[in-house]
């Protein structure tokens, strides 16, 4: 389907619809950039973050999990430079008050900015736009200076005084600290040896100035990430290694070859040696979905330096001591819910009626097979669809389902991305052809197509 403005109004409100994504404290009013999965959303995100957590760790050999503190030691975040410089440029509109984020508004205005800018430089290709940029809000064109504004959120966790403010611990802004913090402990705790890696999945936290495009942009978010830890002299060959593999990985998924794509950052951080982007498209454009960056030794000398523990490691076979350098890669599992959703969004024909249909692969789909009886009013096929159930629910994940005819029922089905529904009719129970008892009716999603199978198969066939 071709991209817009029309297809993300879709997404939202089948999300909505369906449950699997809703507006966070809804009864409220909502809480901006704030968002709950739904019934159907959890399981996605589930498999999602199943799917990458196989892929990065159950099938690496030298890749190692971890699940850290989300609230750590103030010191981690002077460490990593994010207590004197995680910002992001704000701009505030004199007539009405509306913060924005001043990047984003000259993005409208087909200005690039920076996130690597100095003030002053931001300030300087703000004001010569500043008659093409208008308030998101009220439309005026009355702006304030630009200003630096820290994205790192404050909480009193094991502060008890009244002045907490003064010396605060921080939500952790990414997942990553916690990973590099916990490099020895990983080392001498296991068997792993330089080149390894360390994944984890976990919730991060950025006060984002103007949080955007549904869930895309959120100031509460769930981080896929993993730390390769290698050799100085080998860090380029195992970046360009791990830049094939995560690329490959969403071909993989059955994400067509044209909605992704490289793009390299222009302006790299001082200690960088390379930074590429996979960038999906979205209903909105081509976006970061994930990045591959090249980080250098900076991280782990950082921690080295404010904690006073060294971090070097002493290579097994050659006896030399060096402090690694890493490889990073790290995706959100938000974007990603977002572009499982937008690719696998489609609009049909089936049986001369128009349908929704998440054409999800099966390893992410919430829920892998629906079981149906015929009719709701026939206590023996509603038995049997029960027993039925119960059989499927042991390996995968199911849905009984009898409410409404069976049409209303499939397209339901279809909405929420299910591959399979399984009814079970008279035929199974024998009533009119003996040698189709015990067998039932499974029809595909993505075809419409019906097949006779039996029940002792039918795991077999669904798997």
């Amino acid at each position: 389907m071709e991209r817009s403005v029309e297809t993300m109004d879709k997404i939202v409100s089948l999300c909505k619809r369906r449950g699997f994504v809703f507006s966070g404290s809804e009864i409220y009013g909502g809480f901006v950039g704030s968002f709950d999965y739904g019934p159907y959303g959890v399981e996605l995100a589930n498999n999602i973050k199943a799917a990458w957590w196989q892929a990065m760790v159950h099938r690496e050999p030298n890749i190692v999990g971890l699940d850290s503190a989300i609230v750590t030691h103030p010191k981690v975040w002077e460490a990593s430079g994010h207590v004197g410089g995680f910002s992001d440029p704000l701009v505030e509109c004199k007539a009405c008050n509306t913060r924005s984020r001043a990047d984003h508004l000259l993005e409208e205005a087909e200005v690039f900015a920076d996130e690597k800018m100095s003030v002053e430089e931001i300030n300087a290709v703000f004001d010569s736009v500043r008659e093409k940029i208008s308030c998101p809000k009220c439309g005026e064109k009355q702006f304030g200076s630009v200003t630096k504004f820290n994205l790192l959120v404050k909480t009193n966790l094991g502060n008890f005084k009244d002045d907490w403010s003064a010396d605060p611990a921080y939500l952790r802004g990414e997942t990553c600290q916690g990973i590099y913090i916990n490099f020895k402990n990983v080392l001498d705790s296991t068997r792993v040896k330089v080149p390894f890696g360390i994944a984890q999945i976990g919730k991060a936290f950025r006060n984002e100035i103007a949080p955007r495009q549904y869930i895309f942009r959120k100031r509460e978010f769930e981080q896929m990430e993993m730390q390769m830890f290698v050799a100085p002299a080998d860090e380029m060959k195992v970046y360009s290694l791990w830049k094939e593999k995560r690329m490959q990985y969403y071909l993989d998924l059955g994400f067509k070859p044209e909605n992704v794509r490289w793009h390299e950052h222009e302006n790299l951080v001082f200690y960088a040696k390379a930074a590429f982007d996979i960038e999906y498209n979205f209903p909105f454009g081509f976006k970061e979905l994930e990045g591959v960056h090249a980080r250098g030794d900076y991280d782990l000398t950082q921690h080295q330096t404010f904690s006073g523990v060294s971090m070097e490691y002493l290579d097994p076979y050659t006896n030399e001591k060096y402090l690694p350098h890493v490889v990073e890669t790290s995706v959100g599992v938000d974007r990603t819910f977002l572009a499982v959703m937008t690719e696998f969004y489609d609009e049909d024909e089936l049986c001369g009626e128009k349908r929704i249909v998440l054409r999800f692969p099966k390893k992410l789909a919430p829920i892998k097979v629906a079981v149906f009886p015929l009719l709701k009013n026939r206590p023996e096929l509603v038995e049997k669809a029960k027993e039925v159930f119960a059989l499927l629910a042991e390996h995968m994940r199911a849905e009984f389902d009898d409410n409404g005819n069976v049409g209303k029922r499939y397209r339901r089905q279809d909405e929420i991305g299910t591959p399979h529904c399984v009814t079970i009719d008279f035929d199974t129970l024998g009533e009119e052809n003996p040698l189709l008892k015990d067998t039932v009716t499974v029809r595909d999603r993505d075809t419409g197509e019906q097949t006779r199978v039996a029940i002792t198969e039918l795991i077999t066939y669904l798997q």
